[in-house]
């Protein structure tokens, strides 16, 4: 979920965008001065805010998901211990995700790298995590690494269309926007807990649900993976608009 940055005039800007982008250019032209000619050590650490190092960690979780699915790939494939810390380590992921947002309108403060950071970390978190742990559990033939891929591209697109958009989505009194357009690449982990159901079961590998077709073609692919699919083309559906709580 794509943290935006806290606005200063946010009624104005609600009412009129090219109100509310020349306040942000200004609060941020001297941000980006500072960003771009700071030259001591570790510059862009000490520009950082708490809730940066807050996105951090939503990145942390996100990429120690990816290293358990690896782990489970190369190890006892009968042993689920790893399948079941890549699974583990994403809900911390949403935590920190809904934390960073929180603690940035609270103290107020941002830095130029905020959304940026927030969106590469959903995006390794709640796109390149479950695509992971996904392809860990059985959907690896080529048709289904083509459909998982398409299932991250489509949470790649709707986090650039977000950052590049959210200034003109109207804006509650507060300046949150009040609906996101597509359902937020966050919404991926109902997909992991289907997938934690699938764990459990011991229904992984040859075992997935609906079986698999057309096998031993270049066409084999696990009909189960059309799940991450539909639930791509949620995320970069422009008519579909999910309330912001």
């Amino acid at each position: 979920m794509s943290r935006q940055r806290p606005l200063s005039s946010s009624a104005e800007a609600a009412a009129d965008p090219k109100a509310g982008d020349l306040s942000t250019a200004e609060e941020e032209s001297p941000k980006m001065k500072e960003l771009t000619s700071d030259d001591r050590h570790f510059a862009m650490i000490r520009q950082l805010q708490m809730a940066d190092f807050i996105t951090e960690l939503n990145g942390f979780c996100g990429i120690m998901s990816i290293f358990s699915s690896l782990r489970f790939c190369l190890g006892d494939q009968t042993d689920l211990t790893n399948a079941w810390i890549a699974l583990a380590f994403m809900p911390f992921g949403l935590f920190f995700d809904f934390m960073d947002g929180r603690v940035a309108r609270w103290q107020k403060k941002s830095s130029l790298l905020g959304q940026e950071l927030d969106s590469l970390a959903d995006l390794i978190s709640f796109g390149m995590a479950p695509a992971s742990l996904a392809f860990a559990i059985g959907f690896r033939t080529f048709l289904d690494t083509l459909l998982l891929t398409f299932f991250v591209l489509c949470g790649l697109s709707r986090l650039a269309r977000f950052n590049v958009s959210v200034q003109y989505v109207p804006k509650d009194a507060s300046g949150k926007s009040k609906y996101f357009e597509g359902t937020p690449t966050p919404t991926s982990l109902s997909l992991m807990a289907v997938a934690g159901w699938w764990v459990n079961k011991g229904w992984v590998l040859e075992s997935l649900p609906l079986g698999v077709v057309m096998k031993d073609t270049i066409l084999e692919f696990h009909p189960s993976v059309l799940l991450f699919v539909v639930h791509g083309c949620a995320m970069v559906s422009k008519s579909l608009k999910v309330p912001k709580p």
